[in-house]
This record gives C-alpha cells, sequence and structure tokens, in this order.
C-alpha cells in the first residue's frame, strides 16, 4: 500500500510538470500541439494513478467500476464532441466545459459535508475536531461549493449568450450592484456561521444564493466583453477546482486548479487591459458600469457598395494589404479563400500582412487559431499594436467580418458602450472594403460609422463566397 502510495504520489509530481509544460506549450502557435500532448499525457497519468490508488484502497468492486465507467463515458462525449465542433461553436463549448468543473466542485464539497459535518460524532468528524481542523474543513465545503456554483450559471449564461439562445445585451436590473455585494457580504456571513454552527439549511442557502449570483453575474456583462468572460469562467473552473482538491486531500487537483485558475486570471487582465476596461469591474458582473446608448438611431449617411471584381482590381494595384479578421470569418468559414488570396497577392508582390484584435472572435486567439489552420505564415499575423501605426500607409484594408473591434465609435464617442476600447484603426487606410452579410450592427449591439465613411465600400455577402469571387477574379 506504501508503495502504491509513493508511486502515486510521483505519477502526480510528473503530470503536474506535464500541465505546466502544456501551458507553456500552448503560449506560442508554433509549438502549440507539443502543448496539448503533453496536456494530455499529463491527464492520462493523473488518471492512472487516481485508479491505481483506489484498487490500493481497496474500494468496493462497484466503486471501481462506476469510477471507470464514468471515464469512459466522459472519454466518449469529449472525443465525440471534439470531432463534431466547428471553430465557430468552440467558445461556447468551453464555456458548457467550465459549467461542468463548477457542478463537480459543487457535489463534491455536498460530498464533504456529507462525509463530515453532517455525520458531527462520525469517526472522521471526531479525528478533524481532535485537530482542530474541523472549522477549516468547514470553510473549504462552503467556499468550495460557492465557488462551484457561481461557475457554473455563470458558464451556462455565458454559453446560453455565445451561442445567441439569449440576447447578448447586459442584464440591467435595478440595484444590480447592491445586490452584487450584498451577495458578497452575505456570503463573508454564512461562512462564519457555518464553520462556527455546520447546518444543513446553511449549505443550502449558499448553494442557492451562489447559483443566481453566478447567473447575474455574467447576465450583467454585454457581449462585447464575452471573450474576457469565457478567460474569466476559466479562471473560476480553476479555483473551483483547487477547492475540490483541498476536500479530497488530492495534491494534483490543487496544483492544477492553481495554474488553470491562475493562469486564466492573467488572461482575464490582459483582456481587459487590451479593452481598456477595469479588471474588478468585469469580474464583479459590470460593477459601476450603466447602460448607455448605442447609437443605432444615429444618421451616418449613406454607404458604398463596391463588387468582387473593384474589389480585385483594388487590390491588384495596391503596394500592401492589411487583413482584419473576426467572428463573421470564423462563420463563414472563410479563412482557406483568405489563405489563398493572401498567397496570391504575396506573388503578385503586394505586401500582406493579418491585423489581429485582442478580442477578434468570440475566444481569446480565435482568429489566430483559424488562420494557422489555414496554413497562413505566423511571421505576417501581427497584433493590434504591431499594425495600428501602419493603416495610415497601407493601400487596401480588407475588414472580413469584424466589427466592433474596427469601430471608430470606440474613440471617437464617450456615449458608446465600447467607448475607450482600443480598435484596429482601419479607417486611416487609403481604402477599406468590409466584408458584411448585411448592414446590422455587431455583437455589441453597436452601430459602425467606419461603413459609411467616403473611403470605405460594403462588399455583401457570405464572406467565403466573396472571398472565392476575388480569387478568382484575380
Amino acid at each position: 500500500m506504501e508503495n502504491i502510495e509513493t508511486a502515486a504520489t510521483a505519477a502526480y509530481v510528473v503530470a503536474a510538470l506535464l500541465f505546466i509544460l502544456a501551458l507553456a506549450g500552448l503560449s506560442k502557435h508554433e509549438t502549440s500541439r507539443s502543448g496539448n500532448t503533453f496536456g494530455m499525457a499529463g491527464m492520462l497519468v493523473a488518471l492512472v494513478a487516481t485508479i491505481a490508488l483506489a484498487l490500493a484502497r481497496h474500494i468496493e468492486p462497484i466503486g471501481v467500476g462506476l469510477l471507470v465507467g464514468a471515464m469512459a463515458i466522459g472519454a466518449a462525449i469529449g472525443l465525440w464532441r471534439a470531432r463534431v465542433v466547428e471553430m465557430t461553436g468552440m467558445p461556447e463549448l468551453i464555456a458548457l466545459l467550465h459549467s461542468f468543473v463548477g457542478l463537480a466542485a459543487v457535489l463534491v464539497g455536498w460530498n464533504g459535508y456529507l462525509h463530515v459535518e453532517h455525520d458531527l460524532a462520525g469517526g472522521e468528524a471526531g479525528l478533524l475536531n481532535s485537530q482542530g481542523m474541523l472549522g477549516i474543513h468547514s470553510a473549504e465545503v462552503f467556499i468550495g461549493v460557492f465557488i462551484g456554483a457561481v461557475t457554473f450559471t455563470g458558464s451556462i449564461v455565458a454559453n446560453l449568450k455565445l451561442s445567441a439562445r439569449i440576447k447578448s445585451a447586459p442584464l440591467m436590473l435595478p440595484g444590480k450592484n447592491f445586490l452584487n455585494v450584498g451577495a458578497l457580504v452575505l456570503f463573508v456571513a454564512l461562512t462564519v456561521w457555518f464553520v462556527i454552527e455546520p447546518q444543513l439549511w446553511l449549505l443550502i442557502a449558499v448553494t442557492v444564493l451562489a447559483l443566481l449570483l453566478g447567473w447575474h453575474l455574467v447576465a450583467s456583462i454585454g457581449g462585447g466583453d464575452m471573450p474576457v468572460v469565457v478567460s474569466m469562467l476559466n479562471s473560476y473552473s480553476g479555483w473551483a477546482a483547487a477547492a475540490s482538491g483541498f476536500l479530497l486531500s488530492n495534491d494534483l487537483l490543487i496544483v492544477t486548479g492553481a495554474l488553470v485558475g491562475s493562469s486564466g486570471a492573467y488572461l482575464s487582465y490582459i483582456m481587459c487591459k487590451a479593452m481598456n476596461r477595469s479588471f474588478i469591474s468585469v469580474i464583479a458582473g459590470g460593477f459601476g458600469m450603466e447602460s448607455s446608448s448605442s447609437g443605432a438611431d444615429v444618421d451616418y449617411g449613406e454607404h458604398r457598395e463596391i463588387t468582387a471584381e473593384g474589389a480585385a482590381e483594388l487590390l491588384s494595384s495596391a503596394s500592401s494589404v492589411i487583413i482584419t479578421p473576426g467572428y463573421g470569418m470564423a462563420v463563414a468559414q472563410a479563412q482557406y479563400g483568405v489563405a489563398e488570396l493572401t498567397r496570391k497577392l504575396r506573388e503578385r508582390g503586394v505586401a500582406v500582412r493579418f491585423g489581429i484584435h485582442p478580442v477578434a472572435g468570440r475566444l481569446p486567439g480565435h482568429m489566430n487559431v483559424l488562420l494557422a489552420e489555414a496554413k497562413v505564415p505566423y511571421d505576417i499575423v501581427l497584433e493590434m499594436d504591431e499594425v495600428n501605426d501602419d493603416f495610415d500607409s497601407t493601400s487596401v484594408v480588407l475588414v472580413i467580418g469584424a466589427n466592433d473591434t474596427v469601430n471608430p465609435a470606440a474613440s471617437e464617442d464617450p456615449s458608446s458602450p465600447i467607448a475607450g476600447m482600443p480598435v484596429l484603426t482601419v479607417w486611416n487606410a487609403e481604402h477599406v472594403i468590409v466584408f458584411k452579410r448585411s448592414m446590422a450592427s455587431g455583437y455589441a449591439g453597436v452601430q459602425n460609422p467606419l461603413f459609411f465613411r467616403e473611403n470605405t465600400q460594403m462588399l455583401f455577402g457570405d464572406a467565403r463566397d466573396r472571398v472565392d469571387d476575388i480569387n478568382a477574379a484575380l
């Protein structure tokens, strides 16, 4: 038994190192495949070690059978979803996966309560009490359930918003900031009460409170900030996993949860900085943010249209081109045609680069992954800060399915919901061609005055079809 315990501990250390290597690998496109491989290897090591421990501790055969069965069912569902999900569906799928982690943390917390606090006369509770650890265990239970429940319902709302099953506009309940702060104060009070006198109704109360708070926190955040929400929920799910690790006395779960929680929090901070948003405001459900006019009723004049043939003529005579993709490119699966267009223009001597906004798409790195999938060279895919000063010397900018990330209202209209958000200043180029299906506003629900500028022309239709038409014309 001791040998197996030691081997399992060693395996957990190896798995933790593999998870760290996975994070390092996923930080760059060139090493992302190896990062995924390290992550899968680490999870395999962790699962094998967990099963070995279960067998060594003489868990009932039915328990081991349930464990293996659950793993098999989960693996089958995971493989199936990975095969069928489109890149456009990845953001909502990730949000849904975060909800599973949150729900698991809630169940682990309740299980901890039922094994200890619910039976204070039992041996496990007596042992913890004699060690002066019962209060700590109670706090772990309560906090773990709270974090897990907030993650669960928050992720469900994020999934519904990202999949357009509910409106992306922020929910603006009267006194919403007071509701959020009041819920946190009540949670602290209930935690102290539960530590002093653990009772079932208190655990029920905090579960309901956290479920409602998670729903309200994410519902109060607008669609323009949803990429930040995804990374924020990733952080929440990590801390929920770490809380479960404390309850289960599982060092690997603590380490893994801390890795996910801290990296997700840092990513959220980077995203907020890129969007000129307050990190505290976003994670607190838009605390202090008030609703404002979207500018949808403003008359910006008439837009101008261009044909694919006209776009091809402009591109063929251009000296430099910058392509700024958005979620519309993902929806249309136009990345392969865009890669072909890039190749043809470069063969003609045209300098082609890509300008990627940090929150383009609905997931951090969404556009980068699509372009890498289409074999676009990494060295011409640049971040917003690397290309923003170059638009005024650019012949043609192709805005393919982007909207909010190229909206001049962010810097010119203080009343806009996206006011202050750094955007790609595409309007400074000589010519701007915008690929869109219609004149509808973007995901944040904000009208875009770029579409009506004198140097902008609209190319309507499915982005993939229009790009193919341009390639044919070239």
